[in-house]
């Protein structure tokens, strides 16, 4: 009868059961994707692997967060390089505190594997994160017992003392064991420091190379004096492994009479001593370079066959105060502009393209490795900004352009070298225009023992075999996060000819 009295009404009245049967439909459907939502809410909620907290999660571009989750091969190996600096010179800078309150960085399922006493190894997932920057996004995770808080190694990575900063990035390196044995490895602290008048400057180098640590190898402290429209005085200390004291934990290293100490502050105290190339003069270096905060570089680091290279600079702007005496002539520093970075690799066939200066308030650094003279045209550089708060900027210019109006003379020989040089980039709504003035420059022959900032292996077999270290004026201006940025300042630039 009900069947009877439904298909009568059909019939009837068409369009009213129609529009009834689709507002039922309607119902039904709403329902369904209601209690599919709540059966998805429910089933991440129960998922380990997913992070809770928080407003905004940041990942690297192109990572697939179901991948992650599944373990596909999109997700193998997945890491954030350099998570500290992200940390530290991004996401929790000063520059984002009005946006940003607590940043929580956290690991999640990371495939590690423990040893046990009796030898057998076993794969675990492990998990990290800092306490109280967890609490700080309320993600903490219920404890049954016991106290969960920050630890000395959390204080470390989150908050490092300028000490633990530069021990961390500056610490010297050991070569890897597929180029052992070749005698191009090379790894040095170099500084440099600029009279208050601009006029007269020094570079101080504390080089390690050759077959670290089973072959032949020693160490070596170089200083150049130079002074504008002058000449130049070198000075060399050769000292022998057995005088050389190095650490893969720590900053400092100890060659003969010569040293660098990080101190308890994070300043740097660089003694040196010398002989003049070629004279009687004694050259003693009496400095303590201070960085400014924030204004470092984290570092890269390159290794493909053969190829290895590694570069950071813990001061990209400091400060020099003491003295360098020749004889018992003495020049004083009172917080000159300096400059210092750490470089290691193997250098056989190696060049680069590399400058730094102070342009008003602005930090630039910029630079290229070039595994050989074949690659100059698809090797694009970096350009690295940083002001008062710390990391500002980065750009890729495609290349440098030269203008090799200035000739300079060396060994009898004309070479000529840069009078100025543009960079440009534009990074979406972001410019930036750098322009060089070169107001001296001097040329090393790489192929004779001694040169500068550890290129001084006579064998290299480079193609542009002199190297050129100038100093002149960087001008940059464009724009950064909306706002434009312009300045001039003081800088040192290398490249080879």
């Amino acid at each position: 009868m009900i069947e009877l009295l439904a298909l009568r009404n059909l019939v009837l009245r068409p369009w009213r059961s129609a529009f009834l049967l689709f507002g039922y439909s309607l119902g039904v459907a709403v329902m369904i994707v209601l209690l599919s939502i709540g059966e998805a809410l429910l089933t991440q909620a129960r998922d380990e692997k997913l992070v809770g907290g928080g407003e905004v999660t940041v990942l690297p571009e192109g990572i697939d967060v179901e991948v992650m989750k599944t373990g596909g091969l999109g997700g193998m190996f997945f890491s954030i390089d350099h998570a500290r600096f992200v940390y530290s010179q991004l996401l929790a800078s000063p520059r984002l505190s009005s946006q940003v309150s607590v940043v929580a960085p956290q690991i999640e399922g990371k495939l590690l594997y423990a040893r046990l006493s009796d030898g057998r190894e076993i794969p675990v997932m492990a998990s990290g994160e800092i306490p109280s920057r967890t609490a700080g996004v309320n993600a903490m995770p219920a404890l049954s017992a016991g106290d969960w808080s920050d630890d000395g190694p959390d204080q470390s990575w989150r908050d490092p003392l300028p000490e633990q900063l530069r021990h961390t990035i500056d610490h010297f390196h050991l070569p890897p064991v597929d180029v052992r044995k070749d005698p191009s490895w090379a790894e040095w602290h170099y500084f440099n420091v600029v009279s208050a008048d601009r006029s007269r400057w020094a570079f101080i180098s504390f080089i390690v190379g050759g077959q670290v640590p089973d072959g032949q190898w020693g160490g070596q402290v170089l200083i150049t004096l130079q002074e504008q429209g002058g000449g130049r005085r070198r000075f060399v200390a050769n000292v022998p492994k057995s005088a050389v004291h190095f650490s893969t934990t720590r900053a400092d290293v100890t060659m003969g009479a010569s040293s660098i100490a990080v101190l308890s502050d994070g300043r740097y105290a660089v003694r040196a001593r010398a002989q003049e190339e070629g004279g009687s003069a004694a050259i003693e270096v009496n400095l303590v370079v201070s960085p400014s905060p924030g204004a470092f570089f984290p570092g890269a680091a390159l290794s493909s066959g053969e190829l290895v290279s590694g570069y950071v600079v813990p001061g990209l702007r400091a400060d020099a105060t003491g003295s360098i005496c020749v004889n018992s002539a003495c020049e004083q520093f009172a917080r000159a502009q300096s400059y210092h970075d750490h470089n290691w690799g193997v250098w056989r066939g190696v060049t680069w393209e590399w400058g730094a200066a102070r342009a008003g308030p602005y930090t630039v650094l910029y630079g290229r490795v070039q595994p050989s003279d074949s690659a100059v045209s698809s090797q694009p550089l970096f350009a690295y900004v940083v002001d008062s708060l710390g990391f500002l900027g980065l750009f890729r210019p495609r290349d440098i352009r030269y203008d090799d109006a200035r000739v300079i003379h060396v060994g009898g020989q004309s070479i000529q070298v840069p009078a100025h040089a543009t960079m440009i980039d534009e990074r979406g709504n972001d410019t930036l225009r750098i322009e060089l003035a070169i107001e001296d420059a001097m040329a090393t022959d790489t192929r004779r023992p001694g040169a500068e900032r550890g290129d001084g292996l006579s064998a290299r077999g480079i193609a542009r075999p002199y190297f050129i270290q100038m100093k002149g004026v960087m001008t940059i201006s464009g724009r950064v996060g909306g706002k434009p940025i312009a300045g001039s300042g003081t800088g040192f630039f290398e490249t080879y000819r």
